[in-house]
C-alpha cells in the first residue's frame, strides 16, 4: 500500500486513554466508546448507474468503442468510491489519533485474508464467489490502510490486540460463548444477560486487552479484566 506523503505524527492528548477498534465488513470501524463508523459508499442512484453499466458492458462487443466508453464510465464511479473511502481513512486515522493516547486494533494480516481463493487447477478453491464478496469486503471497509495511516499519524501509540475470542467474549462478566454472538448486529450474554452491539463489545474487550498489557508494562495491576480469546474466523468476517 503507497501513500504520497507520510503525515506529521499528531501528539498525544494528555488524557485521552485508550480506545478499543473493532473492523468489520458491515460496519468499518466499531469503537469501544459505542461509536459506529462506516465508509462511505456509492449512493444509491451511483449504484444503480453501476449496474446499468456492468450489463451493457456484458452486452458490448470486444475491441469496439462502446466498450471502451463503457469501461472508462465504470472505472471513473469506481475512483470516485476510491476516493471517498480514503478521504474517510484520513479524517477518522486523524480524530483517533488527536482524542485517544492508545489506539488498541485487531492483529489482522489483512493481505493474507483477501488472498484470492481460486486456487490452482491441482488444488482448487472451494466457495469461490462467497470468498470474492467478502475480500471486497473487506477492501471496501479499508482495514489494511486505517491501520497503516494510525501508525503514521499516532507512532507508537498503536498497539495491536491478539483477535481470538473478541468477539464471544462478554465484556460486562467475561463469559466466554459462541451463542451470546446472536447476530452481525447483537451480543447478547448467555450467562448474566447483557446486551450490546456485538461490534462495540468486542471493541471493549480489544480496549480492554490492551489496558492490561500498558499497565502490566508498567508494573502495576491490569486495568481491564482478562478476556481469553481463541480463533474466531467466522466471526471476524461479519463485523
Amino acid at each position: 500500500m503507497a501513500f504520497a506523503a507520510i503525515p506529521e505524527p499528531i501528539p498525544a492528548p494528555d488524557a485521552g486513554g485508550i480506545v478499543g477498534v473493532d473492523r468489520g465488513v458491515v460496519v468499518s470501524a466499531a469503537l469501544s466508546t459505542g461509536e459506529l463508523l462506516s465508509v462511505p459508499a456509492l449512493r444509491d442512484t451511483e449504484r444503480k448507474r453501476l449496474l446499468r453499466l456492468r450489463r451493457k458492458l456484458a452486452r458490448a462487443r470486444r475491441g469496439s468503442n462502446r466498450r471502451t466508453k463503457v469501461k472508462l464510465a465504470v472505472a471513473r464511479l469506481r475512483a470516485r468510491e476510491a476516493d471517498r473511502r480514503k478521504d474517510w481513512v484520513e479524517k477518522i486515522s486523524t480524530d483517533l489519533a488527536r482524542r485517544f493516547e492508545v489506539i488498541a486494533v485487531e492483529e489482522l494480516k489483512v493481505s493474507a485474508m483477501t488472498r484470492s481463493a481460486r486456487g490452482t487447477i491441482e488444488v482448487p478453491g472451494r466457495n469461490v464467489r462467497q470468498k470474492a464478496g467478502l475480500n471486497r469486503g473487506i477492501l471496501a471497509a479499508g482495514w489494511g490502510r486505517l491501520v497503516t495511516r494510525l501508525e503514521h499519524k499516532a507512532p507508537g501509540r498503536v498497539q495491536k490486540i491478539d483477535p481470538c475470542f473478541t468477539s464471544q467474549t462478554c465484556n460486562a462478566c467475561g463469559h466466554r460463548a459462541g451463542e451470546s454472538r446472536e447476530s452481525q448486529a447483537l451480543f447478547r450474554c448467555v450467562a448474566c444477560g447483557h446486551q450490546v452491539n456485538a461490534d462495540v463489545n468486542a471493541a471493549r474487550n480489544i480496549r480492554d486487552t490492551a489496558a492490561g498489557h500498558a499497565v502490566a508494562a508498567r508494573g502495576g495491576l491490569p486495568l481491564g479484566r482478562p478476556v481469553n480469546r481463541e480463533p474466531q474466523r467466522d466471526l471476524l468476517f461479519v463485523g
